[in-house]
């Protein structure tokens, strides 16, 4: 019997996919399996019972990856399940800013009780006047599951679309518009764009990536989306860059006292995701994918160990070991089990920086003793009998 813990509210639509051999716990320290969206973990305990934790959502920053890793706790996330709902709120929201609908709403609405309001309307439309996005060109930062969609998306409505990604996937380029332009560097984009938006995943490395020097270079009133991370922005030198006219608009989904209320920005209560469709996309993927790893031990879409899938096990056993990738481990695993006289009759070991995975497939079912002898090897983290 597998435990499962939800720190948040999870769509029922993921929820209903576990099967009797699955049991609710009020309690994440009692769990094998946690799911989450928001809550941060970071200063959560992490017991040793606590084999894999699936976010129900592509940012992970909320889950201490490092720590879990050290302790063989797979954390998995749920690339491109809410991919169109970000992609459906950037393209909107890009309208909005061209257009300069939110000053507009929000003046109409301070007219609200002058009697006359329809001919002021008329009187002051034109301040409010704003652009066409046809023909402009978008400049767009990762070409992840979402920044291919928003891509793709514009280059439809008739948009001049480039796109900057020096590690995508050969699946998302196969999902690439010819129309789209790729782009060796941001420096290009930033000084061609009428538009940016921003794809990416906060490192340490790309942490405030669009800084003094980066606005420096763009075209002047050039409008910024944000639907990433608020860090990747220094927002000192977006404030400055709004103050100058060099941004014209600044859209992020990242509310915070710096940015709210500042002329220009157009902040979203982080609704990117927030929709019923991409809530339970997210919900089902996230739930089938620590299912597959509690029930078979394959990995697909972790974030800290790497994918490793042998499907379903048709032997008498299976041992899945999380592991440093260090030297000779393979060869302290297979001599482990060869001491003891079990036959190996499927093998997969992948690795993933600084941390690896391995599946045994075994003729004759792993006793304790083995279990134990595996734990030993130095450099192993966890040891599971799947089978």
């Amino acid at each position: 019997m597998f435990k499962i813990n939800c720190l948040n509210n999870i769509s029922q639509a993921g929820l209903k996919l576990f099967t009797d051999r699955y049991v609710d716990v009020d309690r994440y320290e009692d769990a094998n399996g946690v799911l989450v969206r928001s809550t941060s973990m970071h200063d959560l305990e992490l017991p040793s019972n606590i084999e894999a934790i699936a976010r129900a959502g592509a940012g992970v920053n909320n889950i201490p990856l490092d720590k879990c890793a050290e302790k063989g706790i797979v954390v998995f996330n749920t690339p491109g399940a809410n991919a169109n709902g970000v992609k459906e709120m950037v393209i909107a929201t890009m309208i909005m800013a061209a257009r300069n609908l939110v000053g507009g709403v929000n003046w109409v609405n301070s007219c609200q009780t002058d009697p006359e309001v329809a001919k002021l309307v008329e009187k002051n439309k034109a301040k409010f006047a704003g652009t066409e996005i046809k023909g402009k060109k978008l400049g767009v930062i990762g070409l992840g599951a979402i920044g291919i969609l928003v891509a793709n998306a514009a280059n439809k409505l008739e948009m001049d679309v480039c796109g900057y990604d020096p590690y995508i996937s050969v699946e998302h380029a196969w999902k690439l518009s010819k129309y789209i332009k790729p782009i060796k560097n941001t420096e290009e984009i930033y000084r061609e764009c009428d538009f940016i938006t921003i794809h990416v995943p906060l490192t340490d490395s790309n942490r405030g990536m669009l800084n003094k020097q980066a606005f420096e270079q763009m075209k002047d009133g050039v409008i910024i989306l944000n639907f990433s991370r608020d860090t990747l922005v220094d927002e000192e030198a977006l404030i400055e860059a709004l103050k100058t006219g060099k941004v014209a608009k600044y859209v992020t989904d990242f509310p915070n006292p710096k940015v709210c209320g500042v002329e220009g920005v157009i902040a979203i209560p982080h609704l990117g995701a927030s929709t019923a469709e991409s809530e339970e996309n997210c919900a089902v993927m996230a739930v089938e994918q620590i299912m597959n790893y509690l029930e078979h031990g394959n990995i697909k879409n972790s974030v800290n160990f790497p994918n490793c899938d042998m499907g379903v096990c048709n032997q008498a056993g299976r041992i899945a070991i999380n592991h440093k990738n260090i030297p000779n481990m393979l060869g302290q695993f297979t001599s482990t089990l060869a001491k003891e006289n079990v036959n190996i009759s499927d093998l997969m070991n992948k690795s993933k920086g600084s941390y690896a995975y391995t599946l045994i497939d075994i003729e004759t079912p792993a006793g304790p003793d083995i279990i134990t002898r595996l734990k030993e090897i130095d450099g192993v983290l966890k040891v599971r009998v799947i089978k």
